[in-house]
């Protein structure tokens, strides 16, 4: 690495990396902007008011930012976090409960409170480590599978620009590899300020929205949102996000500690849930953005893009008034195709690891295929499913070593 790619550390004490600072932002604005939508819908269909939407993004920007930014630190390991965006798929299905948005705030607690006893209970992580390497690269592969596809579907949808992001990202590319993805994202900001939908800032600004506020919410645990709720959303979090996060990690050899990041995650959400906020986990996609060797070349170092996406998040926590009015009536194609384009190279590290050792290939393939499917039982995500469906192939094709002496 040469000596331009940093600057001096300043209370970072192996230097601050300049991709890994890209890496970072980049990774809170795709995980922000690709799925707000999905949560403003799922706070909305449980009965949340427009303030406590609000209320909820700005606490969320702050509990994934600062939860990120202290795990990354402790543990000089790249740690994303992000809210659960299978959990707010499951609020939107679900729809109201009795006892309405106070219910699911209760809700919200319960299932924060579930996620600490979860680190409590160390045979997790241990489960974890067990995936072989093969079917760990076979779920993110097919994970970053759908994004990756995301440029091309996108010039079917919004042609003039995706065709003006994908220009972008190619000639830059061509001259300075590491600009490519910064200039298409830009491009792709322009393009959606430009949109008419973009019209909209102004009556957010008019009507007060870039001054966000927090709104307490008196929690009600009645037992309708326990079940209907709470066990669903644990049970969500845990399988789509939690295990494929860590799965993720592990792909890029990193193995952070299970209880401090489900202590720490699980406490923010029980805290912020007050707020209207839901629950926040560990990151799958933006994981793959700021572990990957395009963070840093040096693995030592990209624990500073995951603090930088915390700090990213917590800026968002402020333009949370705005985002609630204009970013459900944007085009997130055009964001979910610039994270398409910067995950193109995580995608193919993925696709060879899985498929390198021809004894584990099968099985890593039904894994991918399965992941890539988004196939859906009882609310629990596609990556859970093609872990469990490539387990078990791995094992029906397991064979003993033969390189064993016999006894």
């Amino acid at each position: 690495m040469s000596s331009s790619d940093t600057v001096p550390a300043t209370g970072l004490s192996t230097g601050l990396s300049l991709r890994a600072v890209g890496a970072g932002l980049l990774a809170a604005l795709v995980g922000y902007a690709s799925s707000v939508a999905v949560v403003i819908h799922g706070l909305t269909a449980v009965g949340a008011s427009t303030e406590q939407v609000v209320s909820g993004l700005v606490l969320l920007g702050f509990a994934m930012g600062l939860t990120a930014m202290g795990l990354s630190l402790h543990r000089r390991k790249p740690i994303s976090i992000a809210w659960t965006t299978p959990g707010m798929a499951l609020l939107a299905a679900t729809g109201a409960v009795e006892g309405g948005f106070p219910a699911a705030v209760g809700a919200f607690m319960a299932t924060g409170v579930l996620i600490v006893l979860a680190g409590l209970w160390s045979p997790l992580g241990r489960w974890i480590a067990a995936i072989p390497k093969p079917l760990a690269n076979g779920m993110l592969a097919g994970i970053l599978l759908k994004l990756c596809l995301a440029p091309f579907l996108a010039v079917s949808q919004a042609p003039g620009m995706a065709l003006l992001v994908l220009a972008t990202w190619a000639v830059v590319g061509r001259v300075a590899r590491l600009y490519a993805v910064p200039a298409a994202v830009a491009v792709a900001l322009g393009a959606m300020a430009l949109d008419s939908s973009g019209g909209l800032a102004g009556g957010a600004v008019l009507s007060g929205a870039l001054w966000p506020g927090v709104t307490f919410v008196q929690p009600v645990f009645t037992w309708e949102a326990m079940v209907g709720i709470a066990l669903p959303l644990f049970v969500v979090t845990m399988a789509s996000q939690n295990i494929p996060g860590l799965a993720v990690l592990a792909t890029y050899n990193y193995a952070p500690p299970t209880r401090p990041i489900f202590l720490a995650t699980g406490a923010a959400s029980a805290l912020t849930a007050l707020g209207g906020a839901p629950t926040i986990n560990l990151a799958a996609i933006t994981a793959a953005l700021c572990a990957s060797p395009d963070a840093d070349p040096n693995p030592a170092r990209r624990w500073q893009a995951a603090f930088v996406g915390g700090i990213g998040y917590i800026l968002f926590a402020g333009l949370a008034g705005v985002t609630a009015v204009m970013v459900p009536r944007s085009p997130p194609i055009l964001i979910e195709a610039v994270a398409g384009l910067a995950l193109v190279g995580a995608f193919g590290a993925a696709l060879l690891g899985a498929v390198q050792v021809e004894a584990n290939r099968t099985a890593a393939l039904v894994t991918m295929l399965v992941t890539a499917s988004g196939l859906s039982v009882a609310g629990v995500g596609s990556a859970f499913w093609g872990l469990l469906l490539g387990g078990a192939v791995h094992l029906l094709h397991w064979r003993p070593s033969v390189s064993q002496p016999a006894k």
